[in-house]
């Protein structure tokens, strides 16, 4: 083998980041598929790569009393002739390297260092971005199909569903956009990037980036429910009891959680307090409705919720949303009921019942 397919291999090695034994072992077997493919041979040969004697081809010879098979086998009187020692069922190495294997063994060589440093550049493409989940990037959206909106990512495109962007929002070629990596998948065809703009973890995300209190870990995301375009809910909480998690993530006159509301196209967001007695934290993620009373079954993971007679349709939401974003908040089965309705049905009995959650 010449100096210069050492250098190159060299220089792959160091500049893609592959294993340089990968590359050799690689090199090496697609020098003996080669040799076979091109001079039809079915014995087991060896190449011999050498950067001072250049490459040569041994075929692995069985030794034998009487030849069958040329390919495969040398007689025990030619084997001695090589090497007196040889008996029979020895393995004898012959050289056998063909004239013009030189121009074939370079092609063979340059095909099987182009697909490793393809594959190389794929496997470090999908490191990076496998380190990416869960995470926002930022990129230009660069065409459309049927199915799919392409946002170019800098080394890939991420490929945003229809459906995962949300109601409220359109999209132009060129637009730059904020979106959030879903999952990467390392497929034939190389690493697929699928990010999306409804997903919650966007929203989280969002917040960390702009409350400071949250990176640092002052303030915890407990947890969010989203319905992308309309509405969403976060709950906060800070261990320190000096620190207000709500405060801190809707900042100065409002403005940290109306920057992610802009990004989110209008998108309302309710930020309410964690806390590890259900009845307060229920309360709290009803927010803005005010509650009378949360009566809670902890065997069945369910709770009735009873507001103000006036508070009912707040309470409820439209359509049924400010429920059903604080069921998804708080993991517990939520009914509502009107104070005047509790009074009927016997859950409430008398004035006294009735208490202030705040």
């Amino acid at each position: 083998m010449s100096s210069e397919l050492y250098d190159a291999i060299e220089y792959l090695a160091d500049e893609k980041g592959i294993d340089r034994e990968i590359l050799y072992e690689a090199l090496d077997a697609a020098l003996v598929s080669a040799y076979k493919k091109n001079f039809n041979s079915r014995t087991n040969v060896r190449v011999e790569l050498n950067q001072d004697e250049g490459m040569k081809v041994f075929a692995r010879l069985e030794v034998v009393d009487e030849v069958m098979d040329d390919q495969l086998e040398i007689s025990l009187e030619e084997a001695k002739e090589i090497d007196p020692s040889y008996e029979v069922e020895d393995v004898v190495e012959k050289e056998v390297t063909p004239r013009n294997f030189g121009r074939i063994a370079a092609q063979a060589a340059k095909q099987v260092v182009t697909q490793r440093v393809r594959e190389a550049e794929r496997g470090v493409i999908y490191n990076d971005f496998a380190d990416r989940v869960e995470d926002i990037m930022t990129g230009k959206i660069q065409r459309k199909d049927q199915r799919f909106m392409y946002v170019h990512l800098g080394k890939l495109e991420g490929k945003l569903p229809f459906n995962e962007i949300m109601p409220n929002e359109s999209y132009d070629i060129h637009d730059r956009i904020k979106v959030y990596v879903t999952r990467v998948e390392n497929t034939s065809k190389g690493p697929q990037v699928y990010v999306s703009r409804t997903h919650p973890g966007l929203l989280k995300r969002l917040f960390e980036m702009e409350v400071p209190e949250i990176y640092e870990g002052i303030v915890e995301i407990r947890s969010v429910a989203r319905e992308a375009g309309d509405r969403s809910k976060i709950s906060v909480f800070a261990e320190d009891p000096e620190i207000d998690p709500v405060g801190a993530c809707v900042g100065q006159r409002g403005q940290r959680v109306q920057t992610i509301v802009d990004e989110l196209r209008g998108e309302k967001i309710d930020i309410v307090q964690w806390s590890e007695d259900p009845v307060v934290y229920i309360s709290n993620a009803l927010s803005p409705s005010q509650v009378i009373d949360v009566l809670v079954d902890e065997e069945d993971n369910a709770t009735t919720v009873i507001v103000p007679d006036h508070q009912l349709s707040l309470a409820i939401g439209k359509r049924g949303q400010n429920a059903r974003l604080a069921a998804k908040l708080t993991g517990w089965k939520i009914d509502i009921k009107s104070e005047s309705e509790a009074r009927e049905s016997g859950i409430l009995d008398t004035e006294e019942d009735t208490f202030d959650l705040e």
